[in-house]
């Protein structure tokens, strides 16, 4: 799916536009070491159910995840060019290959989207500002291009290359999955997947564009972040 540039996020309620933000605090997890994928997903749905019925409150979870191969529901079989080399789990999210491993900064978002404007492009939209505002205070400019999603870096000699990828799913408009950032990574682990479908252009870190890639530092500009598009968070 892909966001429109023109989808407005607002922080106070404007006639005609969609509203994303709330002052419902949303509750913040983060988990050390590695979750295992499988782990993750049935954690996601179990507590996406649970907001859906009013029986949890909306939660965003931070994680890092052993190196894995992730296929969304518009990947093709020719874009996994090394399918021994990682495990590869079929994620049921949006979009097409991406890759999971140590030093990337995945963070799930599971929101009630009946409470903040019901209009999924502009969600994935919001998602976008949360990547370029954090990378923003991480010293690092970014932003979208037309037609691609996720969030894009230019180097010095004019190349593009995608430091952050988003991926989402909705159940009873209760959101899951989320956005991927790369902090540092082991950027060789991409080679085995065409990322996100797209060939002609590289990936990127805040490592490799020679930034801070301390990770508490991110998560911080992250939290910072999400309560200027989504709202306030409460850490567990």
């Amino acid at each position: 799916m892909t966001a429109p540039t023109t989808c407005h996020v607002e922080t106070k309620a404007v006639s005609g536009r969609v509203k994303l933000l709330t002052q419902n605090p949303i509750e913040w997890e983060v988990s050390g070491g590695l979750t295992p994928y499988p782990a993750a997903v049935a954690k996601m749905e179990a507590r996406a159910a649970k907001i859906a019925a009013g029986e949890a409150r909306e939660l965003i979870w931070l994680v890092e995840h052993p190196p894995l191969y992730s296929a969304g529901t518009s990947a093709k079989e020719s874009d996994l060019v090394d399918p021994t080399r990682f495990d590869v789990f079929e994620s049921g999210r949006g979009g097409q290959y991406t890759y999971h491993g140590p030093g990337q900064r995945v963070a799930y978002f599971m929101l009630d989207l009946k409470t903040r404007g019901r209009d999924v492009s502009c969600f994935v939209s919001g998602l976008e500002q949360v990547i370029i505002d954090t990378l923003s205070m991480r010293g690092v400019e970014a932003g979208r291009r037309e037609g691609r999603i996720g969030v894009w870096v230019t180097r010095e000699d004019g190349r593009e290359e995608k430091i952050a990828a988003i991926g989402v799913r909705l159940k009873k408009w209760v959101s899951f999955h989320g956005i991927a950032i790369n902090v540092a990574p082991d950027l060789s682990h991409f080679g085995g997947i065409i990322p996100c479908g797209i060939s002609e252009h590289g990936v990127a870190s805040l490592a490799a564009l020679g930034k801070n890639a301390d990770m508490s530092k991110v998560d911080a500009a992250l939290r910072e972040a999400v309560a200027k598009t989504f709202g306030p968070t409460h850490l567990i």
